[in-house]
């Protein structure tokens, strides 16, 4: 959606960077949730792994996460993330 504001929002407040968090050559098509572990209503933390679509310049692309929530005053935020070797940009 391009928001800045939200996005920040969303982020672990000990791993938040300095830097924007979007870069304005990016387009985001689409995210697929592949699994998640714990997140549970009594769980402080929790893991999402997911697929994102995108577009750089015109060139379609995906990547894989493996993304760690806290959960932080009720609400989950994004602490950190590996992104799997399958990322990779198509034609």
């Amino acid at each position: 959606m391009g928001n800045e504001a939200y996005l920040r929002q969303t982020w672990a407040v000990e791993n938040l960077p300095d830097e924007p968090l979007l870069d304005a050559t990016v387009k985001w098509l689409g995210l697929t949730i592949l699994s998640t572990e714990a997140g549970g209503e009594q769980d402080q933390t929790g893991v999402v792994t997911f697929v994102a679509r995108y577009k750089i310049n015109g060139r379609a692309g995906r990547m894989q996460e493996r993304s760690r929530f806290v959960r932080e005053q009720g609400l989950w935020r994004y602490l950190d993330g590996e992104v799997s070797d399958t990322a990779t940009h198509q034609t």
